[in-house]
This record gives structure tokens, C-alpha cells and sequence, in this order.
């Protein structure tokens, strides 16, 4: 009879060890996605509204909302765009104008020296503008996304403190 007994109690024991760690790896990161689980068998219920609660909080100490639309970085300031090289052909063309000015003179012939400089002073300026234009992009790119990292490591640990305080463990 003994055995009997140890057969049907393994299905028994083997369904609560499926459930147990199915609700474990179940557990989705929250509103602040960061993962919160319960220290006082908090209802689900509960939770929500203590976590609602503190992203509300953590956002007004922060200034940082995780669940907002990320901003789009501002337009490129007056002139042509960045990273378009026309600002640089501009000045290559006047450099290289008055250069070709000058060598046009010993030459005999300023005007079509100083039409001959603007036109390669362009050219050159155009290819430097444009590769120091996509540079500077880069740079506000990553100053950007630094200080957006930045902001959510504040709203994490507003969120945290905020939760931990109200009976959780926060990950």
C-alpha cells in the first residue's frame, strides 16, 4: 500500500513544483520596468496601485517619465542643415576665391584665377563641412542619449526607494 501512496502523491508534488516556479518566471517588469515583487504577500491588486503610485511620485521627483515618447532632438540651429558641407563650401569658395585671386594676378588674369580658387575652395569646403557637420550630429546624439540615461537612473531610484518603502523588493 505504501507504494500506491507514493505514486499519487508525486503527481500532486510535481503540479505544485510546476506551479510555484511558473509563477516565479511569470513575473513581468512593471511600469518602471524594473521587476517588483511582493514582501508582505501584497494581492496583485495592490500592487498595481502602489506601483502606479510611485511612478507617479518618482516622475515628479525626477522630472523623467519612462513611459513617455522619448523627445525628438532639436532642428539644427539657422543656415543649411548639418552635415550638409554648404556653410563649408561657403567659406572654401571665399578662400579659394581670393587665393585664386592672387595667383591669377601673377598669372595675368585675377578674374578667372579668382573663379578657378572659388570653385576647388568650394569643392574642398563642401566634403569638410559635411564630414564635420555628421561628427557634431554624433556628439549631440550620445550627449543626448547620456542624459537620457541619466534621467531614467533617477526615476529608478525614486521608484525604488518609493516601492521598497511600501513593502517591496525591487530589482
Amino acid at each position: 500500500m505504501k507504494r500506491k501512496q507514493q505514486i499519487a502523491v508525486w503527481p500532486v508534488m510535481m503540479s505544485l513544483v510546476l506551479m510555484s516556479t511558473g509563477i516565479a518566471t511569470a513575473q513581468a517588469p512593471s511600469i518602471s520596468g524594473m521587476y517588483v515583487f511582493p514582501k508582505r504577500g501584497q494581492p496583485p491588486e495592490q500592487q498595481q496601485q502602489d506601483e502606479m503610485q510611485c511612478h507617479n511620485s518618482a516622475v515628479q521627483m525626477s522630472g523623467f517619465d519612462p513611459t513617455a515618447p522619448s523627445s525628438a532632438p532639436p532642428p539644427p540651429s539657422q543656415g543649411a542643415p548639418a552635415g550638409s558641407g554648404a556653410r563649408g563650401a561657403v567659406r572654401g569658395a571665399a578662400g579659394g576665391a581670393a587665393v585664386g585671386a592672387a595667383m591669377g594676378a601673377i598669372a595675368g588674369d585675377a578674374g578667372k584665377g579668382a573663379a578657378m580658387g572659388a570653385a576647388g575652395g568650394g569643392i574642398v569646403g563642401g566634403v569638410r563641412g559635411r564630414k564635420s557637420g555628421q561628427a557634431q550630429q554624433q556628439a549631440q546624439q550620445q550627449q543626448g542619449q547620456q542624459q537620457q540615461q541619466q534621467l531614467l537612473q533617477s526615476y529608478q531610484r525614486a521608484f525604488s526607494a518609493c516601492m521598497d518603502a511600501a513593502g517591496y523588493s525591487v530589482k
